[in-house]
């Protein structure tokens, strides 16, 4: 029978040891048990966490589940998989809120301002981030969402918003749900025709970023201006 948080002794209860040491202080399990908050008979709110964790595999893989699905989870339902979800979503727009203001001038910032977007969802997705003259990020547009493991588009759907909300340049992104961030000859492919057709029309593709994980010490991107293909 797993002890109810209750009956831990108070420095070991996740809002007592919060208040005490800060949040840092928690494992991921407890963390997620202060927004559980009750668990059910024979579970504690921290080992329907644990549990969470070893069923998805990782925080970011939880945080890629939709309501849904977390409130047919064991101990969940649907109050709290929307507090959940409403808890990943509130970090990931402080995430974004943090790398506002910071040009996107590398791929390193590129990633890690749409990881917490792109990095664990389950299906392909391709986005174009615009950006002013000082290379800040404006607004994102999503051009089109795909399956496990593809997403198609046309260069003339990536360029229009670029074109209408009078962008300077762009930044085009997608994601590899497998987490290996490697292109494929159709993302080779694509890039190469959308760079044709940015010159043509005299826009700043500044680089096309697939988002990956980091995983066995590879890079947890793949930049195509890194790799030479586009140049300013």
């Amino acid at each position: 029978m797993d002890l109810r948080i209750t009956d831990l002794p108070l420095d070991e209860r996740p809002r007592e040891k919060l208040a005490r040491f800060g949040a840092g202080a928690l494992d991921n399990a407890e963390l997620l048990a202060i927004f559980l908050r009750t668990g059910i008979k024979g579970r504690s709110a921290i080992q329907i966490g644990r549990d969470l964790l070893e069923h998805y595999g990782s925080i970011g893989s939880l945080g890629s589940a939709g309501v849904e699905e977390l409130s047919r989870q064991t101990g969940l339902g649907l109050a709290k998989a929307c507090q959940l979800v409403a808890a990943f979503e509130l970090g990931a727009r402080a995430a974004r809120e943090q790398t506002a203001q910071q040009p996107l001038d590398s791929p390193d910032i590129i990633y890690k301002t749409f990881a917490p977007r792109l990095a664990w969802i389950r299906h392909e997705q391709l986005l174009v981030a615009l950006v002013d003259t000082r290379l800040r990020h404006t607004s994102t547009v999503e051009i089109s969402t795909g399956t496990l493991n593809e997403t198609s588009a046309h260069p003339r759907e990536v360029l229009r918003p670029v074109i209408t909300r009078g962008a300077y340049g762009f930044v085009l992104l997608h994601n590899h749900p497998s987490g290996d961030p490697t292109p494929s000859r159709a993302d080779d492919r694509f890039t190469r025709r959308l760079i044709e057709s940015a010159d043509l029309l005299q826009l700043v593709f500044l680089d096309h970023v697939i988002i990956g994980r980091p995983e066995g010490g590879r890079l947890p991107y793949f930049s195509f201006r890194e790799a030479g293909i586009i140049s300013r």
